[in-house]
């Protein structure tokens, strides 16, 4: 039987095409268990999972409607599914990480590991923001939109569907320091370069927040805000981070001579 690898490869081991199948298949296996107990764990406390989605809406709103036989049903299994893929990601993307570092060289890797590292950090730092700031005050303001001419109600299977769209299109969005941190690294900007055209970088970030599943001006400026501050945040960043590359350039050409 061949070997299970599940711990990340030296850059100097060379693997046969079937080794790495074999290792892909073995962290596909890890991703699918850790997911399957996550689930099996949210399914069990689905009526808690379902009341901490519930929590954004107004206090005055009924709860959420379901339509047919099946939709309490399959809408519960949905939602735990959701908080399920939520909490086990940082893992997924370890495995993820673990997978593809051996394909780089020992200096590419020191500059890799810190990115990699950041994007469960701060996907799941962007949940918890649109969760307890976006979340609330967009509800309201969607719910009571023209609520004179409405009757409006709040169907389950689409509310669960939005609050899970926004939060993970917000988590997204808050991997701008790891883009902009590689494309540092990589040669394509420079701190200087992103100082410079930074009112071109607040309309892309307005395109972008425009474009996130929630499109009212209260939702759309407390996207923006802790975008613009993760921008800012990027090229204090890359700048360390550029310093500390000289310098280390620098000790080495003195020790050379």
């Amino acid at each position: 039987m061949p070997r299970t690898r599940i711990k990340p490869i030296d850059h100097e081991e060379r693997l046969t095409l079937v080794d790495h199948l074999d290792e892909l298949r073995s962290r596909l296996i890890l991703c699918a268990i850790a997911f399957g107990t996550v689930f099996a764990l949210t399914t069990w406390q689905n009526h808690r999972v379902l009341e901490i989605v519930n929590r954004p809406l107004p206090d005055d709103l009924p709860e959420p409607i379901t339509f047919g036989i099946t939709e309490p049903f399959t809408t519960t299994l949905t939602n735990a599914a959701y908080a399920a893929i939520l909490i086990s990601l940082p893992f997924l993307l370890y495995q993820i990480y673990a997978f593809i570092l051996p394909a780089f060289s020992p200096k590419e890797r020191r500059v890799a590991t810190p990115l990699l590292m950041m994007v469960p950090v701060l996907f799941t730092a962007g949940v918890v923001f649109c969760y307890f700031v976006v979340l609330p005050p967009a509800t309201q303001f969607l719910l009571a939109f023209n609520e004179s001419e409405f009757n409006t109600q709040v169907r389950a299977r689409d509310y669960y569907s939005f609050v899970t769209l926004t939060m993970a299109a917000m988590g997204m969005g808050f991997q701008v320091p790891v883009a902009i941190l590689a494309a540092v690294k990589l040669g394509i900007t420079s701190p200087e370069k992103l100082r410079k055209n930074r009112r071109y970088a607040v309309l892309v970030i307005a395109v972008v927040a425009a474009f996130l599943p929630t499109i009212d001006p209260v939702t759309l400026l407390l996207e923006m805000i802790p975008l613009l501050l993760l921008y800012e945040f990027s090229i204090l960043l890359a700048q360390w981070v550029g310093r500390e590359r000289d310098e280390h350039a620098a000790d080495g050409e003195a020790e050379a001579s």
